[in-house]
């Protein structure tokens, strides 16, 4: 089920908008109206935005002590039905982990922002990065599944706001848009359309009564209904393996069933979260597979090399994960290889390799951070490529 947007969150027409700016705009259309931070830079103009226009709306913002307490508002705000998200970079990120394992454990829907800089610590504040990827996906201990979004531009950085709430209460689960610096701060123009255009999932709501609900009873799907706190509902929510009445049981069995069903409403349903685009796949030698403001980059490397007569491919994963393997496996057979740059020492191409399964290469194309590649670079990989 889907409901039109609240136009009171909707600036409607076009703006020129930083990617962070509109990051903000993008959940506020999506219906946050419950936001947590602490400031750090390069994230930090997406809450100061929805401060400013959070007012309007009937929203709250709440600047908390650290990242910690933010992310633990986050889900009990979540827990009282608001949409609710969190905005981070690098250390904050680090900082969250342990309470984005209580949120995926509680099936929590939320939505954590973070625009990416160079690491490790503190790093570098103002320049740009994407080792975070496998720290979003692997970051709180534990199995678990979690869904990640790219925006490569200001106006991805609005739509995929709302995608990324969309799926968070479609599944139940916290879901991380992961910009990096160069898309936060670039600025473009961004067409934000009427509110009755704008589809958003709204929480699901249970129709028990409150004599019948139990907080993670199962009706014949993987994502259990929602009761809000305070409308009379029993429930006990939790970090330790529970039952389906959310009650703490600690034995083989139940953390068998608890946490294969986390993992399985995401695997199984992979193939209607994956999203990407391609072009020239048939007949390419090589496919450049890219994300982020890194995408933007490798398609100048692309042309280069189609230039000099190479056939070359290009994937961009918008979703980041779930990963594309499916699509990635069917193509490894066809190509010679698969050139991956992104903003680290080789961690996206980790998970090309394993699709590959060794029936062509996955070369990286790495950089440490604090600026973009070169297109010349890839270029080079994908001549080499083919050599």
């Amino acid at each position: 089920m889907t409901l039109k947007a609240d136009p009171a969150g909707v600036l409607t027409g076009a703006h020129y908008l930083d990617g962070d700016h509109a990051c903000s705009e993008g959940l506020m259309a999506a219906g946050c109206r419950f936001a947590a931070g602490y400031p750090i830079t390069p994230s930090t103009e997406v809450v100061e935005r929805i401060s400013r226009r959070f007012p309007t709306m009937g929203g709250t913002f709440i600047q908390m002590e650290d990242e910690l307490a933010s992310m633990a508002a986050v889900v009990g705000a979540a827990w009282t039905g608001s949409k609710s998200a969190t905005v981070t970079s690098g250390p904050g990120y680090s900082l969250m982990m342990e309470n984005i394992g209580l949120a995926v454990m509680m099936e929590t829907p939320c939505v954590i922002v973070n625009v990416q800089r160079g690491g490790p610590s503190t790093g570098l504040p103002t320049n740009t990065g994407q080792a975070d990827i496998m720290q979003a996906r692997w970051g709180s201990h534990g199995d678990y599944e979690i869904i990640a979004l790219s925006p490569k531009s200001p106006q991805e950085a609005f739509d995929l706001a709302i995608d990324s709430f969309n799926l968070a209460e479609q599944y139940r689960v916290p879901v991380h848009l992961l910009l990096d610096e160069c898309v936060g701060h670039m600025t473009e123009k961004v067409v934000i359309p009427e509110a009755d255009t704008i589809e958003v999932v709204p929480r699901k709501l249970t129709d028990k009564k409150p004599e019948d609900f139990w907080p993670y009873e199962l009706n014949g799907g993987l994502v259990p209904g929602f009761a809000r706190a305070g409308d009379g509902y029993r429930f006990h929510a939790t970090g330790l393996t529970h039952d389906h009445r959310g009650y703490p049981v600690m034995n083989e069995q139940t953390q068998k069933e608890l946490v294969t069903r986390l993992v399985d409403k995401i695997r199984k349903n992979a193939d209607d979260i994956v999203r990407f685009d391609e072009e020239e796949i048939d007949g390419a030698e090589v496919i450049v597979i890219a994300f982020g403001i890194t995408a933007r980059v490798a398609r100048m490397g692309v042309t280069m090399a189609r230039q000099q007569g190479v056939k070359v491919g290009y994937i961009r994963p918008i979703v980041i994960w779930p990963f594309p393997e499916k699509r990635i496996r069917e193509l490894a057979g066809k190509v010679k290889a698969f050139v991956v740059p992104e903003i680290n020492l080789g961690q996206y191409v980790l998970e090309v390799e394993r699709c590959a399964a060794g029936k062509c290469a996955a070369i990286c194309v790495p950089h440490a951070g604090g600026g973009v590649h070169d297109p010349q670079d890839i270029c080079d990989a994908i001549l080499g490529a083919v050599k």
